[in-house]
């Protein structure tokens, strides 16, 4: 008998990052990632340094001291808090430890394809619910629940459309789930999100026992090289994910920055700042020049193209990349048509928002 994986891992399409080289280019600019233009802070990059005397010790097994920083900073249960090698181990987790063959998982059919992805490796089977106008529909999502029905993965600001749901609407969502649903609120670009009726999951969390909300340090703390996220549990989930996770899966260096980030408050504001700014300025600008772009709330635009031979996203991907602009197709997010954009430094974003008049203009 042939030696084979359990049934679903073949069924993966191997999860592929955004591009970060552009051959033939003098000048490369990579904004194909959601990475902040600012990096990470001076107080962040000294911690990690400071750190480098230490490295032949093993770290406490279960990032104590960024669990407490958490709960400081945010006013939380640390005993509550998981923190996990990036946001996306977690979320691989919860997977790992709620479900069963034929389980299944819901997701947004343009939601991010760690969702599927583990859904697959774990036997389960992944729903991708329609998104009418590239949002995710509370009814929609609903209908499609069944008895089968175990985990629901929700990205709040969603990649790679970045709309995202009103705190009533994630309430309503998760009313209309049975109690042995998991609801996940990936609210990796919560950070970014400067709206009055938006909530990044605490709430819900500190009320009910079926809601978890994972958070990340790569993006707006400028830290996905070292891979720092964290998750807001339920007491029993909390304990759940502490039995199955690796005992050292956060290292000590990326501890260090990573509490160091989150206590540089100033560094924080101004890179939120920057992304308040230029975000509205690429929104309006690309779309004075007759493109169509997705209202978001996060560090990145979502960048519509016709279906036009010579004016299709892959004629305009290709027309960048050869200048050393790179941003991420999204084809694999079902949304071939498309072009995601991060929201980068001013001259970045002007290098863009240059060259793409220029690709409308010579094809």
């Amino acid at each position: 008998m042939t030696l084979s994986p359990k049934p679903g891992v073949l069924d993966i399409q191997a999860y592929v990052g955004g591009r970060a080289a552009a051959p033939g280019a003098t000048r490369v600019v990579k904004l194909s990632s959601n990475e902040s233009p600012f990096g990470p802070s001076k107080a962040a990059i000294e911690a990690y340094r400071n750190i480098a005397t230490d490295l032949a010790v093993y770290p406490e097994g279960s990032a104590r001291i960024l669990r407490e920083g958490l709960a400081a900073h945010y006013g939380l249960d640390a005993a509550r808090i998981v923190c996990g090698n990036g946001s996306d181990e977690i979320l691989t987790m919860l997977a790992n430890a709620y479900l069963r063959p034929r389980d299944e998982v819901l997701m947004s059919v343009y939601g991010f394809l760690v969702y599927k992805i583990a859904a697959l490796a774990n036997s389960a089977t992944p729903v991708e619910v329609p998104e009418p106008g590239l949002r995710m529909d509370v009814d929609a999502m609903l209908a499609h629940v069944t008895g089968r029905t175990r985990m629901v993965y929700v990205a709040n600001p969603n990649n790679p459309t970045g709309t995202y749901l009103t705190a009533s609407e994630m309430r309503r969502l998760h009313a209309g789930l049975p109690a042995s649903v998991l609801l996940v609120i990936d609210a990796a670009y919560a950070e970014y999100v400067r709206k009055n009726d938006y909530e990044t999951g605490v709430e819900l969390v500190n009320e009910f026992d079926n809601v978890v909300m994972t958070r990340t340090f790569s993006k707006v703390y400028g830290l996905a090289g070292l891979r720092v996220g964290w998750a807001y549990c339920p007491a029993h989930v909390a304990d759940t994910l502490n039995r199955v996770r690796g005992p050292f899966n956060v290292n000590i260096a990326a501890q260090r920055a990573a509490l160091a980030a989150l206590q540089d408050v100033a560094h924080t504001e101004k890179s939120i700042a920057h992304n308040d700014i230029w975000r509205v300025w690429l929104t309006n600008e690309i779309r004075a020049l007759k493109l169509d772009v997705t209202p978001s709330a996060a560090n990145f635009v979502l960048i519509h193209f016709p279906d036009i031979a010579g004016r299709r996203a892959s004629d305009a991907d290709h027309f960048l990349m050869e200048r050393g602009l790179i941003l991420r197709g999204v084809g694999n997010y079902n949304l071939p048509g498309a072009l995601r954009l991060t929201v980068g430094s001013e001259e970045d974003n002007r290098a863009v928002v240059d060259a793409l008049r220029a690709f409308l203009a010579t094809s």
